[in-house]
């Protein structure tokens, strides 16, 4: 059986005008909890996307920082398992 835990992605620094530090993802499973979350970029889901599901799964992967590189907006996370 496949393990399922939720996870957290904050935003620890952000040169993109649509994410301040601080700023927190919510996922619950599979699915982003919407009511606790900020907005979320396709471009930076897509570059940190990887790292959500082997946490969701129960991988053993240091919290960050990852990064998305959308052009100068470079925006770092701290990617975690919320349970």
């Amino acid at each position: 059986m496949y393990e399922n835990h939720n996870v957290k992605v904050t935003v620890l620094s952000s040169k993109c005008p649509k994410y301040k530090a601080g700023d927190e993802i919510h996922f619950n499973g599979a699915f982003i909890d919407k009511e606790s979350s900020a907005e979320l970029c396709m471009v930076a889901m897509q570059a940190i996307y990887p790292f959500i599901y082997a946490f969701r799964r129960g991988g053993k992967l240091k919290e960050g920082p990852y990064q998305c590189t959308d052009c100068e907006e470079t925006v770092v996370f701290r990617i975690e398992q919320n349970d």
